[in-house]
């Protein structure tokens, strides 16, 4: 199953129409969510009631018209929704013990997005284990390629995994960006580097991460792109002509660990399509 968190902005509408596509090329059901925290509004002298019984209906509303555009825009999908209490933070890790993949807008109302990119997201994604995908709110053309960043650990394997079936599904053609850089030591005075060597080695690891793979999608289209570069800039670069850039979580343990690292948080706050983050 694959849910999408919605809280009425436009960037939830993107995700939505994001994860319906997506549920059409998974064949899987799509649920959509909406958290109704009520507890900044019951704390203080003078607690507003009906405040309360207002998100409710507002909730009500952002539901209906979510499920409206997912009808719209995929009609054979089968969508539920769900209007659940609670802080977003807990209401997506709780729902994310039953999905496939969990799919967010980059901003919004101080719902999910603030979830995923605000002050609570390590709270929110140390428990996630499926995929996260972030999406933005402006469409973007069609360009038939996915983007997945690799490195010389066997954390980006899950990455991986979900790239090529995402890249089979589309049709699409499959990008692997691997960004090295010379140890800081290299440029000591003293200390030789051949560098055809170390060329020679960074194309090595792609091939023998994407080899396996390969064998289990012969219809996808690979691009190994390997590059001296500092790896946000190699990514973002990248993620111009792509549908989706697919990053994993480095063998911190948690989505959240990424999230917060310096690659991911770079990736998501300049790239402009969407990101899928794979926990490893």
């Amino acid at each position: 199953m694959i849910i999408v968190g919605v809280d009425g902005s436009m960037t939830a509408r993107a995700a939505v129409e994001w994860a319906v596509n997506d549920a059409l090329r998974m064949r899987e059901p799509l649920r959509i969510v909406h958290a109704v925290d009520r507890s900044p509004y019951q704390i203080g002298r003078f607690p507003n009631a009906a405040l309360p019984d207002t998100l409710l209906r507002e909730g009500h509303r952002i539901l209906r018209e979510a499920l409206a555009l997912a009808h719209e825009r995929q009609p054979d999908v089968e969508v539920t929704t769900r209007d659940i209490e609670g802080a977003p933070a807990e209401v997506l890790r709780e729902q994310a013990k039953e999905a496939t993949e969990i799919v967010l807008g980059s901003r919004g109302l101080g719902g999910f997005a603030g979830a995923l990119l605000g002050s609570v997201n390590t709270h929110v994604a140390g428990h996630v284990d499926c995929p996260v995908v972030v999406v933005r709110g402006d469409h973007q053309p069609v360009h038939g390629e996915i983007v997945v960043g690799v490195d010389d650990s066997p954390a980006c394997e899950p990455a991986l995994a979900y790239a090529f079936r995402q890249a089979e599904l589309r049709g699409a053609a499959l990008r692997v960006v691997h960004a090295w850089q010379l140890p800081v030591h290299a440029y000591a005075p003293g200390v030789p580097y051949e560098m055809d060597e170390i060329r020679t080695a960074q194309h090595q690891i792609v091939r023998d991460r994407v080899g396996t793979f390969k064998k289990g999608y012969p219809r996808v289209t690979v691009v190994e792109d390997v590059q001296p570069a500092q790896p946000v800039e190699a990514l973002t670069d990248a993620s111009a002509g792509a549908d989706l850039l697919v990053v994993g979580s480095h063998g911190h343990g948690t989505v959240g660990a990424m999230l917060l690292g310096s690659v991911s948080r770079g990736v998501l706050h300049h790239t402009r399509c969407p990101v899928a983050v794979v926990r490893a």
